[in-house]
């Protein structure tokens, strides 16, 4: 079965991967135990699926749970499709389902909200988004489907006083300060929240998402090295920890309203040529 699978975003505890089956065999795929815990986003076509005995249909309006362990097989009888899947590491399943990973069973269906969440991380990820962003808006986007299941659980794990959600808030400022490089996951465990949670309290905190904050200290330390008078601008796209120069680029530009060249002119300002002459007597 020709399949065209391009991963996205890999990190310890995410997979996000745009999948293409063309030509898929006719009948059922042999029966095989699930061995992660993911979601299946069909964007075209429609798929039959066998789930512990249990038949499915996969298509545009709804979204697969895949649970580990149970028994699935898939037919293809309207031909190809395409898809995308997410697939959540255990640690990150438990801190998104208030610490037990078991996954309540039920179904899930695609709604405007989930939709728009759903193409606007796919366009990121076309766009070799930063991989700090996109485990955000994949975290953002699997708390939003498990919330269609378990409501209650998955707001379980918020931190329920202010204080607390103000102490995580500095907490997390200091761990990206100290290093904007880190990645989310990395982030969250040191300040000892989840990374959905962490990202809510931020936001509703601060008026920003933790990707803008971050994108905005790594700017800051760009403006720095550009009034040194930095030219290497894709050893300094290297070094802050963007894709490549193009993707400085576009980020200062965005915050600081003019691309690094024209920035590094203006603070750096080339000297006086000379003092100007005295206006003659009478003018």
């Amino acid at each position: 079965m020709p399949v065209s699978r391009r991963t996205v975003l890999r990190t310890d505890g995410l997979l996000l991967a745009d999948v293409s089956c063309d030509c898929p065999p006719r009948g059922w795929t042999e029966t095989r135990p699930a061995p992660v815990f993911g979601f299946v986003l069909v964007r075209r076509g429609m798929v039959h699926g066998r789930v512990d005995g249990r038949e499915q249909v996969l298509d545009p309006a709804s979204v697969y749970v895949e649970r580990p362990g149970s028994e699935q097989q898939f037919s293809h009888p309207h031909g190809g499709d395409v898809y995308t899947e997410i697939v959540l590491a255990e640690p990150v399943l438990a801190g998104l389902l208030g610490g037990d990973p078991a996954v309540p069973q039920g179904l899930v269906f695609t709604t405007p909200d989930v939709a728009l969440a759903h193409r606007v991380l796919l366009g990121r990820g076309r766009a070799d988004g930063d991989a700090f962003e996109l485990a955000e808006r994949v975290t953002a986007l699997a708390a939003l489907l498990l919330g269609r299941l378990a409501p209650d659980r998955v707001e379980a794990g918020r931190p329920g006083s202010a204080a607390a959600r103000r102490r995580m808030v500095d907490e997390a400022r200091t761990v990206l300060n100290d290093d904007p490089l880190r990645g989310l996951e990395e982030v969250s465990r040191l300040v000892g929240c989840s990374p959905h949670h962490l990202s809510r309290i931020f936001a509703t905190a601060t008026g920003m998402s933790l990707t803008r904050y971050r994108n905005g200290l790594r700017v800051t330390r760009a403006l720095e090295r550009l009034a040194d008078g930095e030219r290497d601008l894709a050893g300094l796209a290297h070094e802050l920890g963007f894709t490549d120069q193009a993707h400085l680029t576009h980020v200062v530009r965005d915050l600081a309203g003019l691309p690094p060249g024209r920035l590094r002119a203006l603070l750096n300002p080339p000297p006086p040529t000379g003092e100007r002459a005295a206006p003659s007597a009478g003018k």
